[in-house]
């Protein structure tokens, strides 16, 4: 007794094959775009934190307290701390400064390895004499810059710092400016900053790795 074995319609078989080769091509073609994506991947981008870092700082010339030219490069060979204000300021300037002060005293030795820069956003009122007056009610050595709008401008934007002069009544006026401490090192990479609502310890911390860096 011989077996049949079942065929498939001419027709049918036709039309399986037809779906087959169209199925193996759709395959090969994803195959392909997914090799050519690996190929084609992006290499990795720095991180937006080293992008920041390396925003921060640049040129500037301006006068210090004494009336002597101070540029970026002068800064050079020793870390810094670096703030923005102005001398009639009421509350920030004098609680930020006195702290770098405090800060300081209490790095004992290596306190000394490091400069402190306040940077006056009030060329209309501050001038260097007056810089080197407020300066000396903190007891510790700060280099007080000041200059004329263009450089105050160019300092700025170099440290992408924030102020705004407010108004008050009477024609006076006030100054909205950024509050944190920029730590550079020695050859004026940014390194950090010092926030006003850190504590004591971390900020200690940052600033014995600014000077060992």
């Amino acid at each position: 007794m011989s077996s049949i074995e079942p065929t498939e319609p001419a027709a049918p078989r036709a039309r399986l094959n037809r779906v087959r080769v169209a199925l193996w091509g759709a395959a090969a073609l994803a195959a392909g775009a997914g090799a050519f994506a690996l190929l084609d991947k992006p290499k990795p981008q720095p991180g937006n934190a080293e992008a920041y870092a390396s925003a921060i700082g640049g040129p500037f010339a301006m006068i210090d307290q004494n009336g002597r030219p101070v540029t970026d490069k002068t800064l050079r060979g020793r870390p810094f701390a670096i703030f923005f204000g102005f001398t009639r300021c009421p509350d920030v300037c004098p609680t930020t400064l006195s702290r770098m002060a405090q800060l300081r005293k209490e790095l004992g030795s290596a306190g000394d390895k490091f400069d402190i820069v306040f940077v006056s956003v009030d060329p209309e009122h501050d001038k260097p004499a007056d810089i080197g007056t407020y300066l000396t009610l903190f007891e510790t050595p700060i280099i007080g810059l000041s200059g004329n709008a263009v450089q105050l401008a160019q300092i700025v934007k170099a440290y992408h710092v924030y102020y705004e002069k407010v108004p008050q009544p009477g024609g006076d006026y006030t100054i909205d400016h950024s509050a944190s401490v920029f730590l550079m090192g020695r050859k004026g990479e940014f390194v950090t900053t010092i926030d006003g609502h850190e504590g004591q310890a971390p900020a200690l911390a940052k600033l014995r790795r600014l000077i060992d860096g």
